[in-house]
């Protein structure tokens, strides 16, 4: 029986901050950067972490697939928002999947996405149901840094299983655990610490990735011209080729690394470029992906005629064309800590976050789980036990009524600039559910020149709702997103 990745998803921010702009900003400083001032680079919105992330990636690998059946959620990243809380749990608790699950956090290595691929290839058989692998990162880098230039924020995930629903086999796999050190970031730190460039791309990347790769394909009997992809990301140019040249893959076959409009996406970054790969791949296609990070490793796939059968997703091309043109590099420092801001006082409120009822109320405000009426038929948000349709009023009626993936649409909106909120204005408003059920919601991800108007379609999406700085801890709530290319009717207020 077939084992391999069943379906793919990926995100990425909608704002794709302009590099010639932090490039213009720094010139007086680091007149190196302008040679890296090209293209864009994705950067996340002050509401968005390597968890919400996650979640948007996973819902779009969910696409078509039964939630239902995933026994196990295992999140890779380097950036985990919490250290001692179970990222991967938030996730699996935000997409109401079922508590009977493995989840698991995997980190501290470039390659730990690829290691979590690895490791639930292996464990698949073992699991009654499809195991779900979701890397995501959002980096801290120093202003005025090559890494702030070639970087990126995204997720990208893979359901993997076995059966006749695999859309790519492994045929085979090698790792090397090499304690190679390329960069690190030591405890108590926000920022890696990067060495000499020559001496990654030398004594790395073109030692360590070739052997690996020699190995993986002499243990299946498989001949390097035969790839159809070689997936090897890294933001230095000419590498990947390099690479594929020293061990026989045929030039043509090697993947662009997304660099001019994406940017590296950390231990995301291979099973992204992974997903494009398979969005334009065709049965018979062989695939190889390739994880640098104290070691490398490198799994080859094979596509199936069943990549045919799979529902559509957004996917890579999907979120790369949610793009905003982002020209304001102050917003970008302000979002990532690295400009102090005076935001008022209205910013000085203590948000400590009540955990038992934070508890006792997640299925509302983590999952948005409300409730759907039995004797009626009427959906509404929150739940109670009476039901709102004045021509029933049934008690103790309703059923749990997910609206996380349900249309929407604005009632009514405002925007406030006297609320605080880190990216003013605060939008905000009334959002009517298809099939019944309201809420008022807060609004994210809304362009600068934005005219929203009552009948837009909405998108709900996990956010981070506020974050408590003197305790590090965050809520997270769902917001309400423009739908791209959406239609409205109407004028709002």
């Amino acid at each position: 029986m077939d084992i391999g990745v069943i379906a793919y998803g990926a995100y990425l921010p909608k704002a794709r901050l302009q590099r010639s702009e932090i490039a213009r900003t720094h010139a007086w400083v680091a007149p190196g950067l302008k040679g890296l001032a090209k293209g864009e680079r994705t950067t996340a919105n002050w509401d968005e972490d390597a968890v919400t992330m996650a979640v948007e990636a996973v819902r779009d690998a969910l696409a078509g697939q039964d939630a239902a059946a995933v026994s196990g959620v295992w999140m890779a990243s380097t950036t985990f928002p919490f250290l001692d809380r179970q990222n991967a749990g938030i996730v699996a608790d935000a997409l109401a999947l079922p508590v009977g699950l493995l989840t698991l956090d995997v980190a501290s290595s470039q390659r730990a996405g690829t290691s979590a691929l690895s490791a639930a290839l292996r464990a698949a058989p073992g699991f009654g149901g499809p195991l779900v692998v979701v890397a995501s990162e959002r980096s801290k880098t120093k202003a005025a840094s090559t890494l702030e230039m070639t970087r990126g924020d995204g997720a990208a995930a893979l359901v993997v299983g076995q059966g006749d629903d695999v859309i790519a086999r492994l045929i085979g796999q090698h790792t090397q655990a090499v304690d190679f050190v390329d960069h690190f970031r030591g405890e108590g730190h926000e920022h890696d610490y990067t060495w000499e460039e020559r001496w990654i791309r030398d004594e790395g990347y073109l030692k360590i990735v070739p052997q690996t790769i020699r190995d993986a394909l002499a243990s299946t009997g498989i001949d390097a011209a035969g790839i159809a992809r070689f997936i090897f990301p890294v933001a230095a140019k000419k590498v990947a080729g390099q690479i594929a040249k020293a061990v026989g893959i045929p030039e043509a076959a090697v993947a662009d690394n997304l660099q001019a409009n994406v940017g590296e996406v950390g231990c995301a970054h291979p099973l992204l470029m992974l997903a494009g790969a398979l969005e334009q791949a065709r049965p018979g296609d062989r695939i190889l992906v390739a994880g640098f990070g104290q070691g490398c490793d490198v799994l080859i796939f094979e596509v199936t005629e069943a990549i045919a059968r799979l529902a559509p997703r957004a996917g890579l091309a999907g979120a790369m064309a949610r793009r905003r043109e982002e020209t304001r590099y102050s917003r970008y420092l302000a979002f990532n800590d690295l400009l102090t801001m005076e935001y008022g006082i209205r910013a000085e409120v203590d948000k400590n976050t009540g955990l038992s009822t934070l508890y006792r109320n997640k299925g509302m405000s983590q999952s948005l789980i409300g409730g759907c009426c039995r004797a009626c038929g009427t959906a509404q948000f929150p739940a109670s036990r009476i039901c709102v349709n004045p021509n029933c009023g049934a008690i103790d009626s309703q059923d749990p009524h997910r609206f996380a993936d349900t249309p929407a649409a604005i009632n009514s909106f405002t925007a406030d600039r006297l609320t605080y909120t880190p990216d003013p204005p605060q939008y905000f408003g009334m959002i009517q559910f298809e099939g019944g059920g309201r809420m008022m919601a807060d609004f994210t991800d809304i362009d600068p020149d934005a005219d929203l108007q009552v009948g837009q379609q909405m998108k709900m999406m996990f956010r981070v709702k506020d974050y408590d700085p003197r305790r590090g801890f965050r809520r997270y709530f769902w917001k309400a997103s423009p739908v791209a290319g959406a239609q409205s009717a109407g004028k709002g207020n």
